[in-house]
């Protein structure tokens, strides 16, 4: 017989695979998913744990998903590192500052984000790009402009920060939406480690959490980054459906923000 507590790891790791399965199939929209599944199905009763779990989680899931896109050589190397490398002096900036505001005010704000970010993906979804891309001297200051940007955000709202990298290599470079997924990747995975060194050092890290959400979210990416692959040629319908998504959960946090504001 199931108990209670059994059905509720069950419903943690099954959150965990959601988030893991977004990370491999589009690079972003990990932390999109989780701090909202931690706070209002999972029912972490604190954002700023919620937001220190997630982080761990993500970049954790996120090298998951780096291996298999390594593997299928999707990857552009330089780009990352560059990306990643000004992105995390961001992150920390965003994280101290994110940590000093409250909690409901922090998730309605990274609401509104998520609708302004589901309406650049919209606009974009039939950017294309170049497949022989890459980072130059030319581009990368861009490149560089970008990824502090995205760092600052991603410290900021606890978030890998995916769904602003993907947009913002393919901006900055031109590169494919695919290695631009794949690229993001490190990005992703460390800005979320910078952010949850600030927030472990603050408490707000939920260790039996994150190992369950992790759990589910290594066998998520391994199916998202094989889906990722299999609907390149496809980019557009599945980015006009992953921020519809966006919009429903924006949606959904933005009445509970209000509710709890009000009451």
């Amino acid at each position: 017989m199931l108990t209670p507590h059994i059905l509720h790891i069950a419903l943690e790791i099954a959150s965990g695979g959601i988030v893991g399965f977004t990370l491999g199939l589009v690079g972003g929209g990990g932390s999109i998913l989780a701090v909202p599944l931690m706070v209002y199905l999972v029912g972490v009763p604190n954002a700023h744990v919620a937001i220190g779990t997630s982080a761990l989680s993500v970049s954790i899931n996120a090298l998951v998903g780096l291996a298999h896109h390594a593997r299928n050589k999707t990857v552009k190397w330089r780009c990352a590192g560059i990306f990643a490398l000004c992105g995390v002096g961001g992150a920390f900036l965003g994280a101290s500052l994110g940590k000093a505001m409250d909690g409901k005010h922090l998730l309605l704000l990274f609401a509104i984000l998520m609708i302004g970010v589901g309406v650049l993906m919209i606009r974009g979804r039939h950017n294309t790009g170049c497949p022989g891309a890459s980072c130059n001297r030319q581009n990368a200051p861009k490149v560089m402009g970008y990824g502090f940007g995205t760092g600052v955000l991603s410290g900021f709202f606890g978030i890998g920060g995916g769904f602003l990298i993907v947009p913002g290599l393919m901006a900055s470079t031109s590169m494919p939406i695919l290695n631009a997924v794949g690229t993001s990747l490190v990005a992703v995975a460390a800005f979320g480690l910078s952010t949850t060194l600030s927030y472990m050092l603050s408490g707000y890290v939920n260790w039996q959490l994150a190992g369950m959400f992790i759990l589910g979210g290594a066998i998520g990416c391994s199916i998202g980054t094989k889906a990722s692959r299999a609907l390149a040629g496809s980019t557009g319908r599945l980015t006009t459906v992953f921020a519809g998504l966006i919009f429903v959960v924006a949606a959904y946090m933005i009445w509970q923000g209000v509710h709890q504001l009000m009451g």
